[in-house]
């Protein structure tokens, strides 16, 4: 429904399906972490054999390149034996045994590492489908004005890309962490084994990198951050350029949207090839800063060898290790990256589930299948906010089957009166009954549910002609939604589409006319059959014919139910019951068409000043 009220909350502009942004940071890590820790419990056991089996994997594959340089060491041993004539040459079947071993031990390390991504996949999906299913259940328990206060993209953002942020940083975090760990620990502990001394020398590198790694961490964050953001800014401009190139071509803003992309586009470039540049200055870095220390490490390694300290082979098998060693602590600013984001995508999903809900419904509350349409407002007081109220003291009283028209100028409350009554919004004061009976003692959804609304915004959905209609009842016969196709003047145009009733209606619905739309919603209220109608005026935008059309639909819709009108044409509101003039909030008038012309006040002054308008 259209909003015309003025002091309503304001909705917040922003682009749909909003992205994490790289380097967000949660207002509460701690808090968020844990709460996300509350939500994995429920996988302990299987985020225990996660960490088991990242252990395991992470363990074998550390072995693994000591015992190749037990098989270095034999190669050595026997050419270096077979020189000096104190061996035959070298032993094959004992290097044999060791590569056998050294593969049995990748093979063990790869199937526990494919073991751990296995289940971890498993607990981030079905941690995903949790919160997708929570998040689809509380957005029916939300408060009307939360909706109204968010963008669509905003909203959707929290199903979409920070419950995908959130289930893949943590899927990628959590092994990282426990494997970099694992590595650190287990290659110290090798390193040790090998040479206390070369061990020493080589942690002498690792602040140098450490400062490196950070240094450009830092200096590219801003840039991947400032990247994100005019991302998105092209994103939108051109969505915008695209849904609006009739407007733009009319008004001949081409070159206007062409400077402003341009703009957009030179930071979005300046800022790209800078973050990729910084990026990439970490790895030739550490590489060369890793290469100097290989050399000392060679150098030392081959000293201690004639010393007879260690042996050929652990100089190979040292140098993987701190070539392995270097692996993980490049790993901490990415994971620490992860961590935030992930924090900041949950953040953001909890807060939606933490929002406050509607007031739940009355205990033993009445039957609403057995309305019969008489309504009453007294006193009714509401304001979408607590200090600024704009229905101060509404009054009045409808009987079954009348047609009642609620007029006034933008703001005066019309469309809140509505909402107030269908309990998108509870009163502030006052009541609304509906046969005596205070609306708030019947459960919203039986309540809805003897409703029928045509709004000026029609709603479709991507299914067939036929569903749509059937969506005022689903469990209808094809009969029936035929039945109401023709009591709404709309069967002929269906049977002349290429698949009648079956006709798919696209996401757009752009294939039908703004007034075919119409008398399709018109008819499917017409199914739902309905004790009280809401009418917001439907032909301000179709042609002559059509309007004629939806007329008469109405008309037929609106026989022997209590409907209530918001009328904005005053000129299609003559033959009502009763019309209600509203201005700032409050009735300041009411009776029917003639009596308030003849009383030359608000309503004759609204009723003319439209007819001056269009010069009648």
């Amino acid at each position: 429904m259209e909003n015309k009220d003025t002091n309503r909350s304001p909705r917040r502009n922003g682009p749909p399906g909003r992205r994490m942004m790289m380097g967000e940071k949660a207002k509460d890590f701690k808090g968020t972490m844990k709460t996300l820790i509350e939500y994995l419990k429920v996988y302990k056991g299987r985020l225990f054999l996660v960490v088991l089996f990242s252990i395991g994997s992470a363990v074998f594959s550390i072995v693994g390149p000591k015992v190749l340089g037990q098989a270095t060491t034999e190669i050595f041993n026997g050419l270096f034996g077979k020189v000096t004539g104190t061996v035959s040459g070298i032993d094959f079947g004992k290097i044999g045994g060791i590569l056998l071993t050294l593969l049995g031990l990748y093979v063990i390390s790869m199937i526990f590492s494919y073991i751990q991504g296995w289940i971890m996949g498993g607990v981030t999906q079905n941690l995903t489908y949790r919160l997708r299913k929570d998040i689809s259940k509380k957005m029916h328990r939300i408060p009307f004005e939360y909706y109204e206060s968010k963008t669509t993209g905003e909203i959707l953002s929290r199903i979409t890309n920070d419950v995908d942020t959130m289930s893949q940083s943590l899927d990628q975090s959590l092994t990282q962490v426990v494997s970099s760990f694992t590595l650190l620990i287990g290659i110290l502990v090798m390193m040790l084994s090998i040479s206390s001394l070369m061990t020493f020398v080589s942690l002498l590198v690792i602040p140098i990198a450490l400062f490196l790694v950070f240094f450009v961490v830092k200096h590219s964050q801003k840039y991947f951050v400032k990247q994100q953001e005019y991302l998105g800014h092209v994103n939108g401009q051109v969505e915008e350029s695209y849904g609006g190139h009739n407007i733009i071509a009319m008004f001949n803003g081409e070159e206007r949207a062409l400077e402003e992309f341009k703009e957009n586009n030179d930071i979005l470039y300046n800022t790209a090839w800078k973050s990729q540049f910084f990026s990439g200055l970490m790895h030739p870095v550490i590489t060369f800063i890793g290469n100097i220390g290989y050399v000392v490490i060679s150098i030392l390694g081959g000293y201690l060898v004639i010393q007879g300290q260690i042996q050929v082979g652990d100089i190979q098998s040292f140098t993987q290790y701190v070539r392995q060693f270097m692996n993980p602590i490049t790993q901490v600013a990415q994971i620490m990256n992860l961590l935030q984001s992930m924090a900041a995508a949950s953040e953001r999903v909890f807060e939606f589930l933490n929002e406050k809900e509607e007031v739940e419904d009355a205990k033993n509350c009445k039957d609403a299948s057995k309305i019969e349409g008489n309504v009453s407002f007294e006193h009714v007081k509401f304001g979408y906010k607590k200090d600024q109220v704009i229905i101060h003291d509404f009054n009045a009283k409808v009987k079954k089957g009348q047609k009642i028209a609620i007029v006034g100028p933008t703001g005066a409350g019309k469309t809140t009166m509505v909402k107030l009554l269908m309990r998108f919004y509870d009163v502030d004061g006052g009541s609304i009954k509906v046969d005596g009976e205070n609306i708030q003692n019947y459960k919203r959804d039986e309540l809805r549910d003897q409703f029928g609304m045509v709004l000026q915004d029609t709603w479709l959905y991507s299914d067939t002609i036929r569903e749509n209609i059937r969506y005022g009842k689903i469990d209808a016969s094809n009969e029936e939604v035929e039945d109401a196709a023709i009591a709404a003047h709309v069967d002929h145009f269906i049977r002349t589409l290429p698949d009648g009733y079956d006709m798919i209606i696209n996401e757009e619905s752009d294939n039908i006319s703004q007034g075919q739309k119409q008398l399709l919603t018109i008819a499917r209220v017409i199914l739902k059959d309905p004790k009280i109608l809401i009418l917001d005026e439907a032909t301000s935008s179709v042609d002559t014919r059509t309007e004629i059309l939806i007329q008469q639909a109405m008309d037929k819709l609106m026989e022997g139910r209590t409907s209530f009108i918001i009328a904005h044409r005053l000129s299609t509101i003559k033959n009502v019951d009763l019309i209600l003039v509203m201005k700032d909030g409050d009735i300041v008038e009411q009776g029917n068409h003639e009596d308030l012309l003849k009383k030359n006040g608000f309503y004759s002054h609204l009723y003319h000043s439209q007819f001056e308008e269009v010069g009648e």
